[in-house]
């Protein structure tokens, strides 16, 4: 989400009456590729852009394509084959081995359902998005780029000629899965059409609890995750640097004010261990999808046996992480901030966060 909203403030920012832009989208991934579907990059004709749809091999081709996009005004899509070891093809030499489609749309501002203001409708979001178009050579090119989302269904299918239960269908199974889909769905004339299902996860909020100097190294992590921080802690200890990270900040007694939500992460930090108790006994019914408390094992095992007398069982919480953050051998604030966030992805993508070489199978699988 941090992307789309660095998209999104670059196009609010462009003079759209001296520049126009283009939205290069990766629709499809076959095999090895360094951004998955939905990676996006915004290309101006005056040749800047942001974002990115590879790991810098492919950038290079696709600002040339995506100003063809604008020059022509009509979108196309490009195959980027990197799967053998043709010369010809645009980054090969990088040894990726994959094929992915990347989708060129030209934005015309004055379109209102263009799929930068789409893309916004998702930004506020507190769940899952789901955005749909229709992919692949069959897709008619007045359609390619056009974003639906489950609230204009009936458009897609009148647009599309797609049969709208069998739409529905695919965006429940899209968010059942959580993550993107690519089903082919059979078209009122008795075709088939590729669609592309985009599972979009809203940003992660996290709720940080403490006001020593060691929430600010965690700030600094958030904030480059583009992450949502919440803080809870005494306000006149807290920082400036704080005050300006923060979406908001709460004193202790206040954190019955915070929504959680299905992507919501909460980290105790307050080194206080009857204030980290407190936090404890109200955040864990609320059931975050990660609940981390700094500390010795020794801590938790205290806190386990006073709280069970209170018929609060610690031990039947999954989620809750203490001591908190990746064995990486941490040391300093920056370090440990580190370990915890990348414990926090890890949890929130329910991956083992081991050693990548020791994976077998796809990276991203």
């Amino acid at each position: 989400m941090k992307e789309i909203r660095n998209i999104i403030a670059t196009y609010d920012a462009m003079d759209h009456a001296r520049n126009k832009a283009a939205l290069a989208t990766v629709v499809s991934v076959q095999a090895s590729s360094y951004r998955r579907i939905g990676a996006r990059m915004l290309v101006q004709s005056s040749g800047e852009w942001v974002g990115g749809i590879s790991g810098g091999c492919l950038e290079g081709d696709a600002l040339k394509r995506a100003q063809a996009a604008i020059f022509r005004d009509q979108p196309s899509i490009i195959t980027y084959d990197t799967m053998e070891d043709d010369e010809h093809q645009i980054g090969v030499g990088l040894g990726c081995r994959g094929r992915i489609e990347v989708l060129f749309t030209p934005i015309d501002p004055a379109d209102e359902h263009n799929p930068i203001e789409v893309l916004r409708q998702c930004v506020p979001r507190r769940e899952a998005s789901i955005l749909l178009q229709l992919v692949g050579d069959e897709a008619p090119a007045s359609l390619n780029g056009r974003l639906y989302t489950p609230a204009t269904l009936t458009d897609m299918a009148r647009d599309t000629g797609l049969n709208e239960e069998e739409l529905r269908t695919a965006v429940g199974v899209t968010l059942e899965a959580g993550t993107s889909q690519l089903p082919t769905l059979r078209t009122s004339a008795g075709g088939n059409r590729q669609v592309l299902c985009e599972w979009l996860r809203p940003e992660l909020q996290l709720i940080a609890v403490g006001d020593n100097y060691d929430v600010d190294a965690f700030a600094g992590i958030a904030r480059e995750m583009g992450w949502i921080l919440r803080l809870i802690g005494t306000p006149r200890k807290l920082s400036k640097v704080l005050f300006d990270l923060a979406t908001s900040v709460n004193h202790y007694d206040e954190a019955d004010q915070l929504a959680l939500d299905d992507f919501t992460a909460v980290v105790l930090m307050s080194h206080d261990y009857e204030r980290d108790k407190q936090m404890v006994r109200h955040f864990l019914p609320l059931q975050p999808v990660y609940l981390g408390m700094l500390g010795p094992r020794k801590r938790l095992e205290r806190m386990h046996e006073e709280l069970a007398a209170e018929g609060l069982n610690l031990a039947g919480y999954p989620r809750l992480f203490s001591p908190i953050g990746l064995d990486i051998g941490a040391e300093s604030p920056e370090e440990i901030a580190l370990s915890i966030a990348a414990e926090i992805v890890a949890a929130y993508r329910q991956r083992s966060a081991g050693f990548l070489k020791d994976r077998t199978g796809s990276i991203h699988a």
